[in-house]
């Protein structure tokens, strides 16, 4: 038993300091030397628990979704916060900001099979977009496939400019207003009322866009 304990910490140490180096350096910059350097550990130990880099990097991108707490809401609401908790959360923890960094690099070490992260992000949105469809809240001609894969791309927009503009210190916002814009044109009046209200309850978690950013 403390062997495996021992293990999984050593485990955790290497993602934790591989989202680290891919954060700061991008896939290319990063190597295997940074990585077991920073997590204070040997290329052994790297190699016991990952077969490479890219193989970790890909670790990384798929426990993405596992690091974002799924909301108590459901349907429409639901969407909406697991985009924000996601947003919030970005600059907080380096595994996410790792899978913010390494989305623009995955051709090199995604395999075709196992998916990307943008329909990996799609996968979690789904079930919230099925059951609002499937409650009445969104307009009939609202495709929910569309739809979640039109939420993934805005908001890997929305933080990539964030990026530039503020170091994603606006994140939630931008993805406030990207619901505020969106809610009127995809759900019900009575679904985009009561969504918008709680958008307008949570606008002082986090400090507001200045006016010049785009």
């Amino acid at each position: 038993m403390a062997q495996q304990e021992r293990s999984a910490r050593t485990r955790a140490a290497i993602l934790r300091a591989g989202a680290e180096v891919f954060a700061e350096l991008g896939f290319a910059g990063a190597s295997v030397s940074k990585i077991t350097r920073r997590a204070n550990l040997t290329l052994g130990a790297l190699y016991f628990h990952f077969e490479s880099k890219e193989h970790l990097a890909r670790e990384i991108v798929r426990a993405q979704p596992e690091l974002v707490m799924s909301p108590a809401a459901a349907g429409l609401q639901g969407a909406v916060d697991i985009t924000l908790e996601w947003a919030t959360r970005l600059t907080q923890d380096p595994l996410l900001l790792a899978g913010a960094r390494l989305v623009m690099d995955q051709e090199y070490f995604v395999r075709s099979e196992e998916g990307d992260s943008y329909r990996q992000w799609a996968g979690v949105i789904l079930p919230f977009l099925h059951e609002a469809h499937e409650n009445g809240e969104l307009r009939p001609e609202v495709d929910v496939l569309t739809l979640a894969q039109l939420m993934v791309n805005a908001s890997t927009g929305a933080q990539m400019n964030s990026q530039l503009d503020s170091g994603r210190r606006d994140l939630p916002d931008r993805i406030r207003q990207m619901w505020s814009l969106l809610l009127p044109l995809i759900a019900t009046e009575e679904c985009a009322g009561r969504v918008m209200d709680a958008l307008r309850r949570r606008e002082g978690d986090s400090p507001a866009i200045d006016g010049n950013q785009a």
